[in-house]
């Protein structure tokens, strides 16, 4: 007999047929008449039900059915007695394929914090609350892709391993394979790099963006979808080492098309949530609704899971400049009663999270689009603006989360480029096949960069990053 998966016998399945489900335990509760075994198999959030009549059954297979064992059951789908559920199964016959000794499983049914389960996260996918996480995550990685396929984009995998630091912040991961008690010096004391697999000092990649920015002057309209990664020393909710981002990049196109693709990009993906997850987000909702009663009045949030999703959908972003946004803050009540941990004096300023929560959250009530940044805090290849103080950046903003998505217009003007280059001590000869697209047929072109696991925040209603990822890098943290 064929396996059924849960999903189908609960959405789709016929009372009277005959079912094979194989599956893992949540729960199992009776008496000495019958006993009562909830099983899931992952394809839903829901679970099945599985009636075993204790006259017919052999009681040393049953007594080793515990929380977390893995099971065969073939019984008759029948409508369910009790409240909860449409059908469950009357077995027949079942089969235990793995045990789980409850002295020993750690994941018994009763609520677990959040930290502990992190600490076994090759488990905490059988929790509701991860295996909610992970359908969703696995839908918007399907769901990215069909948008840009859509609009006739193609998907660039860009390099892992580079020899380049597209944000110039030299937080990176190095790459070599040098046995390390061993590292070939020249004679001025230093590395030789030469002597390494690649012959040149490497790293893991911060960005896809310089390499899809090749592909998109000739292509016209690419994305990468990779892994990225950061050696920064950040212990808080929205930091990881490694990290997923979707970067598209599009030739001829200036900066108030970036704003559109970039709010047109977020819109769909949260609808598609919207329709394709629809039990995981109502119970991710329901998760969040409790969560909030241990939470005093002002720390709540201002919606519900889904609420939120559906609002941020329905309505235009806000675009507000760089300039703009600092005459707000300054005049702000946290900023003039100095509750802000950064106070906002005067132009220039480097918005932190809490400047970026404030403009959305409490000032306009709705994702912001913040562009024309000052070129002193933003990257050497974003376009200057003729007042040579502002570059064509642009940062969305999320309630809860902050920035969501960082681009710009690329800076196509060769002279323009390397005069930044060389303001920002950006070694123009290590980039001279990037320095390359400005002197063979350059254009102007834009694109962004959309942090995965930020996105994945916001539509979970997760409140750490290290909860929408199967297995979080972090500092001092590499397990599994």
């Amino acid at each position: 007999m064929k396996r059924s998966e849960v999903k189908y016998l609960l959405t789709e399945g016929k009372v009277g047929i005959e079912v094979l489900i194989k599956a893992w335990v949540r729960t199992k509760r009776g008496s000495k008449n019958v006993s009562f075994i909830a099983l899931n198999d992952g394809s839903t959030i829901n679970n099945i039900q599985v009636v075993v009549d204790m006259e017919k059954a052999d009681e040393a297979v049953l007594d080793r059915i515990n929380t977390g064992a893995c099971i065969s059951v073939i019984g008759r789908l029948v409508e369910s007695q009790g409240s909860g559920q449409n059908i469950e199964i009357e077995a027949t016959e079942v089969e235990v394929l793995g045990e789980a000794n409850p002295d020993e499983y750690p994941l018994q049914p009763k609520k677990h914090s959040l930290e502990f389960l992190r600490e076994i996260s090759h488990l905490r996918f059988r929790t509701s609350t991860f295996s909610a996480v992970s359908r969703i995550r696995h839908a918007m990685i399907f769901g990215i892709h069909e948008f840009f396929n859509n609009k006739g984009f193609y998907n660039i995998h860009t390099p892992i391993i580079t020899g380049s630091d597209a944000e110039g912040a030299g937080e990176t991961f190095k790459v070599t394979n040098f046995e390390l008690n061993e590292i070939p010096k020249t004679e001025d004391g230093e590395v030789d790099f030469k002597k390494d697999f690649f012959g040149k000092e490497t790293n893991l990649t911060v960005s896809g963006q310089l390499e899809a920015e090749l592909a998109a002057m000739a292509l016209g309209k690419v994305y990468t979808f990779g892994p990225t990664f950061r050696a920064e020393n950040s212990n808080t909710t929205r930091h990881l080492a490694e990290f997923w981002m979707i970067e598209p990049e599009v030739a001829f196109a200036d900066l108030d098309e970036n704003m559109d693709l970039g709010e047109e990009l977020l819109k769909y993906i949260i609808n598609y949530a919207l329709e394709h997850c629809a039990d995981d987000l109502t119970f991710l909702d329901a998760r969040l609704v409790d969560e909030e009663k241990n939470k005093k009045a002002e720390e709540r949030s201002q919606m519900a899971l889904i609420e939120k999703l559906k609002f941020v959908a329905e309505n235009d972003f806000e675009r507000v400049t760089y300039t703009d946004a600092i005459n707000i803050l300054r005049n702000s009540k946290p900023n003039k009663k100095k509750k802000f941990n950064y106070l906002i004096d005067g132009w220039g300023a480097d918005l932190q999270s809490e400047h970026e929560r404030f403009l959305v959250e409490k000032h306009f009530k709705k994702p912001v689009i913040l562009y024309d940044y000052p070129k002193d805090i933003k990257a050497f290849y974003m376009r200057q603006n003729d007042d040579d103080k502002t570059v064509r950046a642009m940062d969305i903003l999320f309630p809860g989360i902050g920035e969501i998505v960082g681009g710009s217009q690329r800076e196509e003007r060769m002279d323009k480029l390397v005069q930044r280059m060389n303001e920002m001590d950006v070694p123009t000869y290590e980039l001279s096949w990037y320095l390359d697209l400005r002197k063979f047929g350059t254009a102007p072109h834009s694109g962004f960069g959309l942090g995965f696991e930020r996105l994945l925040l916001f539509v979970t209603g997760m409140g750490n990053i290290r909860d929408v990822i199967p297995f979080p890098r972090t500092p001092k943290n590499a397990e599994f």
